[in-house]
């Protein structure tokens, strides 16, 4: 397999690697608490996805 022929240099790295940032996650409300929650996921604080209760939550009385 080739080997590159020199090192890439830290401000070679660091240009290319400058477009790598943290996005801020959607959020969407649960429909059936209203509590912020990851869309197309279980929520994690009363257990439904799509209007289905799928977990038990500790703390939460359904």
């Amino acid at each position: 397999m080739a080997q590159p022929k020199k090192k890439t240099s830290n401000s070679k790295q660091w240009h290319r690697r400058s477009q790598w940032k943290a996005k801020v996650p959607n959020l969407t409300t649960c429909p059936h608490c209203h509590a912020p929650a990851l869309p197309h996921t279980i929520c994690q604080s009363c257990g439904t996805y799509k209007g289905q209760h799928v977990v038990e939550v500790a703390g939460h009385t359904h």
